[in-house]
């Protein structure tokens, strides 16, 4: 043997199909994901019943608003945050996409928008606020009065 060469003795492992752990993650959160509710993004103008437990009881309660934020996409740990004006208080709820409480989303209007993030609508009051609809529920529609014959 020359100074440069050097010997190495290895076991031979046999050669086993490795399962990384993001790999496992997936396959285990694929199940949690729901199949049942509608494609949302930012910018939509939603209508989120979720289920409320008080005491003893559990009823519905509705929260209508605009979509601000998007995390984690297409994970089982995906959250959207919806935004909501009430009494002139700006009232933000971030509910998890996945979660059994969440009883359905009803997409009302959709806005375009070129942001991911629509944290500038924060300061913004009534007319300044708006967006530029892309398309808008016939349920909206179905609610206003009665038409003239």
């Amino acid at each position: 043997m020359s100074a440069g060469e050097q010997t190495t003795t290895t076991a031979a492992t046999p050669k086993t199909p490795s399962l990384t752990l993001e790999a496992a993650l997936k396959a285990v959160s694929g199940a949690q994901v729901r199949s049942d509710l509608p494609t949302i993004k930012v910018g939509d103008t939603v209508r989120v019943h979720a289920k409320i437990i008080e005491g003893t009881k559990e009823r519905i309660q509705v929260f209508e608003g605009v979509i601000i934020k998007r995390a984690r996409n297409n994970s089982a740990d995906a959250t959207f945050t919806v935004r909501k004006v009430s009494y002139n208080i700006g009232v933000e709820r971030t509910f998890p996409l996945n979660s059994p409480r969440i009883d359905k989303i009803e997409v009302m209007t959709s806005a375009r928008v070129r942001r991911a993030r629509l944290f500038y609508l924060r300061p913004l009051r009534g007319k300044a606020a708006r967006m530029k609809t892309l398309f808008q529920t016939n349920s909206d529609a179905d609610k206003g009065g009665t038409q003239a014959a």
